[in-house]
């Protein structure tokens, strides 16, 4: 029996971290695409990790399910990450809600159930959550606490009310956060952490679609004019989820760390403010 690692979404910023902290674990990695999840095991396990690709869509209640059975048969589950989803550029207003909302709560919810203690979590969201107008105290715990076969129905995330993918993104963010300060309490009880993740612009495949769509000149003027002056690695958001993971992290738990380059800051206090959405 070995520690197992749960890691969805076969990208990578899922690859970096389950590099940085599974080692000498057993790792499910899993994703929609079953080709993605066998390319990257294929790299990890060269690499003498120990992967075992499945098939899972996060959108599905019963795929997320069907993956931590698989990942209990080999023993506790001390960890997970979730790097999974779908951004604005490529998906329809309800995938991205269907997804990155709706799925990311039940990822959050069930692998909750069976944390193992002093096991710990990290699932990441976009720098996009905060750039969003603030929305009202009782919207945001809504986000929060609504049971997850509820989320989809409350009245701000139908999508008569939602102008874009965009925005519908930044809704999804905005819940994957406040869903992590609410299943932190819960994953506490079992003795575990729960925390998030929200980089801004991270050079991958998924980034590069954005680069070359229609809002590629906005994402390219968003790291040309905030604090780094450049747009950030996979690597680097896996330097914050070891910490989180890790021992260091120890007293971290239902938290952000916002990690953009400055992006945001620019957003509001910089000279991006008179150029945002």
């Amino acid at each position: 029996m070995k520690d197992v690692m749960i890691v969805c979404g076969a990208g990578q910023i899922s690859m970096a971290i389950a590099r940085r902290t599974g080692f000498g674990k057993k790792i499910i990695l899993g994703d929609k695409n079953i080709e993605n999840a066998n390319h990257i095991a294929k790299i990890m396990n060269d690499a003498g990790f120990d992967v075992e690709p499945v098939e899972m869509d996060l959108a599905s209640k019963e795929s997320i399910l069907k993956m931590i059975d698989i990942a209990k048969g080999y023993g506790p589950i001390t960890n997970l990450i979730n790097g999974a989803g779908v951004s604005p550029s490529q998906a329809s207003i309800q995938t991205i809600l269907n997804v990155d909302l709706y799925g990311t709560a039940v990822l959050l919810e069930e692998v909750g159930k069976v944390i193992a203690r002093g096991g710990s979590g990290v699932t990441i969201s976009s720098q996009s959550g905060w750039r969003m107008p603030q929305l009202s105290a009782n919207q945001d715990r809504q986000l929060a606490i609504t049971p997850v076969e509820e989320l989809l129905d409350l009245d701000f995330l139908q999508e008569d009310q939602i102008e874009n993918t965009l925005h519908a993104y930044q809704l999804a963010k905005r819940c994957n956060e406040k869903r992590v300060m609410y299943e932190a309490v819960r994953w506490g009880e079992r003795g575990a952490r729960l925390n998030d993740i929200a980089p801004g612009i991270i050079v991958t495949p998924l980034a590069v679609d954005e680069f070359n769509g229609p809002r590629g000149d906005f994402y390219k003027n968003m790291f040309k004019n905030c604090p780094a002056k450049r747009p950030g690695t996979a690597d680097e958001i896996a330097n914050i989820a070891e910490l989180l993971m890790g021992p260091q992290g120890a007293f971290i738990t239902g938290s952000t760390i916002l990690a953009d380059g400055g992006a945001t800051a620019s957003y509001f206090y910089g000279p991006l403010q008179e150029k945002g959405e």
